[in-house]
């Protein structure tokens, strides 16, 4: 009986001790958020960068050069555009292209 007691108290410990080691490693470093805001910002700048020798850019460069969807080349482009750092030249279509704005 105390052998079985001894078992079941060390086993919660030790359950106990991985349960916090996990939480601890879990709360250590950049998460997911802030993880995905590092890289819209890093890939924002690139676009910036790659303004700087390629003209025009369009949504189908950014796509292509980055590795990203549509929806998201699309997204950093009018974020720029309101930051007011690009222009949109252009209304709509395959003529639609971006410049830096100095």
């Amino acid at each position: 009986m105390l052998r079985i007691l001894f078992i079941f108290i060390f086993g919660a410990i030790a359950g106990g001790l991985a349960v916090w080691a996990f939480l601890v490693a879990r709360g250590k470093g950049p998460g997911l958020i802030d993880r995905q805001a590092e890289e819209k910002k890093r890939n924002k700048e690139q676009i910036l960068g790659i303004l700087e020798t390629q003209h025009p850019l369009t949504n189908n460069h950014v796509e292509q050069l980055l590795g990203i969807s549509d929806a998201t080349a699309t997204r950093y482009l009018e974020e720029l555009e309101r930051e007011g750092r690009v222009r949109q030249v252009g209304d709509v279509g395959k003529g639609v292209f971006y410049e830096k704005v100095n």
